[in-house]
């Protein structure tokens, strides 16, 4: 079985995208935030956890997120489409842990406010799957709605460190040097840390459905 998410080529954007951009101009910027939306939907989704979840709709952050990347387009560095990725999962990171602190401020019971769906739009659940290509192997014909909450459900159960490494190695596109910096690990132990997340997540895949 496969274990890598379909990682999008560096050097995939054009030099003039990339130099537009680096301009500030929105068009250009919205075109590299296109290329990563369902990386970057899903990124939200195993990241916002039960609490935002239930409170809101991660279509919402997604679209935040969106608006404070252009907004502040002006101000970052452009130095190829790597790191506009890493600064568009990283505004999201930061995005989330506000939320979860404002909800946990406010006390609020999960169980008691309105459960967004699991997936808001049907339109949205293929692009959703390709970000997970690679975690999974498709059922049949499975539609991919079921397919989508298979493998979220799958990720939930992970223990947290093993969801970490696979947000930050598949879904950020980061390398061992870089997410070892980020843990404090070392490269090795980065290594080790991601392939048991990845066959752990390989084994609750393939396990028969209840």
């Amino acid at each position: 079985m496969s274990t890598s998410f379909p990682q999008p080529d560096p050097e995939g954007a054009s030099r003039d995208l990339i130099e537009r951009a680096s301009r500030g101009d929105a068009l250009a910027v919205d075109s590299l935030i296109e290329r990563h939306l369902p990386g970057l939907r899903a990124f939200i989704r195993i990241k916002a956890g039960e609490l935002v979840r239930g409170q809101e709709s991660c279509s919402d952050l997604v679209q935040s997120v969106c608006r404070e990347v252009l907004e502040g387009a002006g101000r970052f560095d452009y130095r190829g489409e790597a790191a506009f990725r890493q600064w568009l999962f990283t505004t999201a990171l930061r995005k989330i842990v506000a939320r979860q602190r404002h909800h946990c401020a406010e006390k609020r019971d999960v169980r008691r406010e309105r459960i967004v769906s699991p997936v808001e739009s049907a339109s949205r659940d293929r692009a959703l799957l390709d970000a997970y290509t690679g975690l999974h192997t498709p059922s049949r014909l499975a539609a991919a709605r079921e397919e989508v909450e298979r493998v979220e459900g799958a990720i939930a159960r992970l223990p947290e460190e093993y969801r970490e490494v696979i947000c930050l190695s598949r879904l950020m596109g980061l390398g061992h040097a870089e997410i070892a910096a980020q843990l404090g690990r070392s490269e090795g132990a980065v290594r080790v840390l991601l392939h048991r997340a990845l066959a752990r997540l390989s084994r609750l895949l393939e396990a028969p459905l209840a």
